[in-house]
């Protein structure tokens, strides 16, 4: 998805176990949904952490913060009960939603072919290549206003830069 374009609606559990759908979260304001390829792993951690500890700058712009991965409701509610978040973390485990927004990385047999190719290499460079080939979406972050219109795409592999582009953003737009 691209700056302009409608974001899609859907309906996924959160880490309570809740149904939220996008729609129901815009009522609220302006979404600024980051996806992240694994919960608990370290530069996901940071990042998350970092939109936590941000809360109160999106709070008063009004915005609302939401993590969305591919792990399942259990893993989120570990994730979420593990570093005190403060917002919900989705679980969009098919990666449907990922495939939507377009932040899927490839099938099953891409990465599989990836990780043939990276052992029979076996350098650090190469294993930490397929690391990446295998986390399912790629690290983006989407602020969507109330009409669900993508007004910003942030992608970058660094933790810190998600949370403070879109709240440059969403300043700049107050």
């Amino acid at each position: 998805m691209r700056t302009g374009q409608t974001a899609p609606d859907f309906r996924l559990p959160d880490h309570e176990g809740n149904i939220r759908s996008l729609s129901e979260l815009l009522a609220a304001g302006p979404v600024v949904l980051f996806f992240y390829p694994a919960a608990s792993s370290p530069i996901c951690t940071a990042e998350a952490c970092h939109f936590r500890d941000l809360g109160r700058s999106f709070d008063a712009l009004g915005a609302q913060r939401v993590g969305i991965s591919t792990d399942t409701s259990d893993k989120q509610s570990h994730f979420a009960l593990q570093r005190s978040f403060d917002y919900p973390l989705l679980a969009d485990s098919d990666a449907s939603v990922a495939g939507e927004f377009g932040v899927r990385r490839g099938g099953w047999f891409a990465r599989r072919r990836r990780r043939k190719e990276i052992e029979s290499r076996k350098s650090h460079a190469a294993q930490r290549g397929m690391i990446r080939q295998l986390l399912s979406v790629k690290r983006t972050t989407f602020v969507i206003d109330r009409n669900r219109v993508i007004r910003l795409v942030v992608t970058s592999e660094r933790a810190h830069v998600h949370a403070d582009k879109a709240l440059d953003y969403l300043r700049y737009l107050s």
